[in-house]
């Protein structure tokens, strides 16, 4: 087994990570990097508990660090693991700095680690049947691609997204996910146009972004508001052929919420929290979404690590993500838009 150490015991390591690592015949969790011992200790009598993740790192039984600190941690917290010779999982966003993100790569290659980050929405339900459809050419050409992720946050939270300061904000929070889902089926945009602004009342930091990535052929809009009651509508995509829309939110992370467990017979399956339907000139129908697979992150990671397989997640893929990023709060700043680079 893969022996594993968590640093950060929040929401992220609770929900995303710990309920594969715990079901995973391939990991064992052994230390943990945390200010709550008490909590660590009800979740994983077992493992050691460090106050300082600089110990967690010193810790010869440590083959795999998982980070799930804050954003303008990851980049100093993998280069420290990496250099301890530790393979390494950054929650996303991988880095805040493209430079960082690069720095990472080659040390990792140096180091002979595996370095990968975990963009687990590469595998939501929605976005699989989003893939599927693209691919067997049942939309055609696609000509308008929209994705959002509208929630109802209408008040400003105290936790450290919500906080000035480097990484914080929706943009980076959600605006990963987003952009890596859209570079994964289209490529690079050739420009860029965004708005990413604070629109809450008391709010420091992005809180709203409406996003428009330029191809020669198509039009992506990714987009994120905190006033949205009725169910989210996900997914737009128009094609040639025909059009899909997809509302609600993939079910695997209330799921997790819930404990329901991984290897539930029921996870990540819809059970109607989402609709999707398929319009062509002719007809219109609700169409199955498919079975959403966050677990494949973990399976293709212990694969990877046992027999240099693939990683699930390539970092140098992850390094034009943050470049997206970057760029699209440039142009927001600059109230312009911009080519890619």
């Amino acid at each position: 087994m893969i022996k594993v150490g968590l640093v950060g015991f929040g929401f992220a390591a609770q929900t995303f990570h710990l309920p594969f690592l715990k079901v995973s015949n391939d990991f064992d969790v052994v230390a943990v990097s945390s200010r709550n011992p008490e909590l660590v200790n009800a979740e994983l009598p077992n493992a050691r508990v460090y106050g300082d993740y600089k110990l967690l790192l010193a810790d010869p039984q440590v083959e795999l660090v998982i980070i799930t600190a804050p954003n303008h941690l990851h980049f100093s917290i993998a280069k420290a693991a990496l250099e301890c010779n530790k393979h390494v999982v950054i929650e996303k966003p991988m880095t805040t700095q493209v430079e960082d993100a690069q720095a990472l790569i080659e040390l990792a290659d140096q180091q002979k680690r595996k370095l990968t980050v975990f963009h687990n929405r590469r595998w939501d339900g929605d976005f699989l049947t989003i893939k599927k459809l693209i691919a067997s050419n049942e939309l055609g050409e696609v000509k308008l691609f929209e994705s959002h992720f509208d929630r109802f946050r209408p008040n400003v939270r105290q936790r450290w997204r919500e906080q000035p300061g480097d990484g914080a904000g929706i943009w980076f929070d959600l605006g990963p996910h987003l952009v890596d889902q859209a570079l994964q089926l289209f490529g690079l945009p050739e420009s860029v146009t965004a708005k990413c602004l604070v629109v809450r009342e008391n709010s420091e930091v992005c809180d709203y972004f409406h996003v428009q990535l330029h191809y020669q052929d198509k039009q992506v809009i990714l987009n994120s508001s905190p006033y949205c009651p009725h169910p989210n509508r996900r997914f737009e995509v128009q094609g040639t052929k025909g059009a899909i829309t997809v509302t609600g939110l993939d079910p695997q992370e209330q799921q997790l919420k819930d404990a329901l467990l991984p290897t539930d017979s029921t996870f990540g399956l819809n059970q109607r929290a989402q609709r999707a339907n398929l319009f062509t000139e002719h007809e219109s129908k609700e169409i199955e979404i498919e079975r959403g697979q966050y677990f494949n992150f973990y399976l293709k990671l212990a694969t990877a690590i046992f027999s240099d397989a693939p990683l699930p997640v390539d970092p140098s893929e992850i390094v034009d993500v943050i470049r997206l990023i970057q760029l699209a709060e440039k142009s927001s700043n600059e109230s312009r838009t911009l080519n890619w680079y």
